[in-house]
C-alpha cells in the first residue's frame, strides 16, 4: 500500500477547505503563473530579471505578477524605483517543490532506473 492509501482524509475538514483549495489551485493553473513561481523558488527578483529569464513580455508578466500578489502568493518590495517579488505563501512552495521534483527533476532519480 502506498503511504495515500493508508492515509485517512477529515472529509468534513476538506469540505471546508475545498473552496480555499480550489482557489489557490486556480490561481497556479496558468503557465506563466507556474514559471513565475518556479523562478522566486530560489530568489526575490525585480520584472526586468524575470522578464529576462523568462522571455515573458512586461504587461503579461505584470498581469501574471498582480494576480499572484492578489491571491496572497508573492509579496513586493520596494528598492528605489525597481519592485522585487517574492514568494510569500508556504503552500505555494511547498507545491512549487513538489512539482519540481515530479517534472523537473532527473527522470532516473524521479523513477529509480
Amino acid at each position: 500500500m502506498t503511504d495515500i492509501e493508508n492515509r485517512v482524509f477529515d472529509f468534513e475538514k476538506l469540505r471546508e477547505n475545498a473552496a480555499d483549495a480550489a482557489q489557490f489551485l486556480k490561481a497556479l493553473g496558468n503557465p506563466d503563473r507556474l514559471l513565475l513561481l518556479c523562478q522566486l523558488v530560489e530568489e526575490e527578483m525585480n520584472v526586468g530579471e524575470l522578464e529576462r529569464r523568462l522571455g515573458i513580455v512586461q504587461p503579461t508578466l505584470s498581469q501574471q505578477l498582480g494576480v499572484l500578489r492578489r491571491e496572497g502568493l508573492v509579496d513586493t518590495r520596494r528598492e528605489g524605483r525597481q519592485i522585487f517579488y517574492s514568494i510569500s505563501s508556504p503552500q505555494a512552495m511547498a507545491i512549487i517543490e513538489t512539482l519540481h521534483g515530479l517534472y523537473c527533476a532527473d527522470q532516473a532519480s524521479v523513477t529509480g532506473s
